[in-house]
């Protein structure tokens, strides 16, 4: 099974949930400030859901936090070679502009709680949850707006998730960025269709 399933129960993340726990900490300043002090705002303007585990034995502790909402991969614009690199595995005659995806807005495994694997055990989660058939509408991908740090691309990377586009000079030019700036994300993602068949 896992730690989250064994010994955590889920619940929505918001300011009553956090009122009854301890701080939460993943160590990251800018996730930290979004779980504790933006999902109920940001849930109030439709813009993602937040969730929690809390531990069973004692549901002050927070063991990770995560936000999702809906979202899409715009094929029209992306290189030729990451565009086919996208759709390989959609038949020609179903191909989009377009499609459905699951944005994992934000993800933090409280740092108490590092290197158990429960990152990992998350991402399955909400993999499952993305192709639950009860779903009233479909989702191919999950992106992620990454952290461009070498750990959390390494995350990702171990759990299946690709770059968009292949260099940060192509992510630079598709949104428009100087290429002097810094690039603080990377889009990556993960077909679902993998799981699905």
């Amino acid at each position: 099974m896992g730690f989250l399933l064994e010994k955590c129960t889920l619940f929505p993340l918001n300011n009553e949930i956090l009122s009854q726990c301890q701080s939460f900490s993943c160590g990251d300043s800018d996730l930290d400030d979004f779980f504790l002090n933006n999902v109920e705002n940001f849930d109030f303007q439709l813009l993602g859901k937040s969730f929690c585990y809390r531990l069973d034995h004692n549901p002050s502790v927070i063991v990770c936090a995560f936000t999702l909402a809906n979202s899409s991969i715009d094929g029209r614009n992306l290189p030729n070679n990451r565009k086919k690199k996208l759709v390989e595995n959609i038949p020609y005659e179903k191909r989009l502009s377009s499609y459905p995806a699951m944005l994992i807005g934000r993800l933090g495994v409280n740092r108490d709680y590092g290197n158990r694997g429960i990152g990992s055990e998350l991402i399955r989660f909400i993999r499952t949850v993305a192709l639950a058939g009860d779903n009233w509408s479909a989702c191919r991908y999950l992106t992620v707006d990454a952290y461009n740090n070498e750990n959390t691309r390494k995350y990702y990377e171990a759990n299946g998730f690709l770059y968009l586009f292949s260099s940060e000079k192509q992510e630079k030019e598709y949104i428009s960025m100087p290429e002097d700036k810094e690039l603080k994300t990377r889009l990556m993602y993960f077909d679902l269709i993998q799981l699905s068949r």
